[in-house]
């Protein structure tokens, strides 16, 4: 094989991966978010005007310790939040003043590897400009293992598209 060929061939994988950077940079600066978990319908959301109310669909990045541990563990994709990952997709289930209490929720020991994780959930009220969020998905990594998060980090989305899996 030549050099020419090969460095037609470099010049081109170069060029589709900054493509890709940049149709994903568009994507998520249009407010797109992809869902590829079980957390929520897998599907592709947009981020909506207006404050998240009970019961919305909200997406938001996860900060500090817990995502340092959702990096480590590989619960989530690298992505544009502040700390390098995804932004996370959940349900709003509470809000400041609501009382939660962890007995009502089903709460794993261990991670779908088997490996040991913490619910940082007790039982109490959501403190002011808090927030309590979940999933329907019983191994969902949301509220009951990283605990409140702040009400304003969260941001309104509704689906665009959701793909449903053949016989359903």
């Amino acid at each position: 094989m030549n050099s020419i060929s090969l460095h037609s061939r470099a010049r081109r994988a170069l060029f589709s991966v900054i493509w890709l950077a940049l149709a994903l940079a568009l994507v998520f600066g249009a407010g797109l978010r992809v869902n590829p978990t079980p957390s929520l319908p897998k599907g592709i959301y947009r981020v909506v005007f207006g404050v998240p109310e009970r019961n919305d669909l909200v997406s938001f990045c996860l900060e500090g310790e817990f995502a340092d541990l959702a990096l480590e563990r590989g619960y989530l994709e690298a992505g544009s939040c502040p700390s390098g990952l995804r932004p996370l997709l959940k349900r709003l289930a509470g809000l400041p003043g609501d009382f939660v209490d962890p007995a009502t929720f089903p709460i794993r020991s261990v991670d779908s590897r088997g490996r040991s994780i913490p619910s940082a959930l007790t039982p109490g009220v959501v403190p002011s400009g808090m927030a309590f969020v979940l999933a329907d998905h019983p191994g969902s990594f949301d509220s009951r293992y990283f605990g409140f998060v702040p009400l304003e980090s969260l941001q309104r989305i509704e689906p665009v598209f959701i793909f449903t899996p053949k016989g359903n």
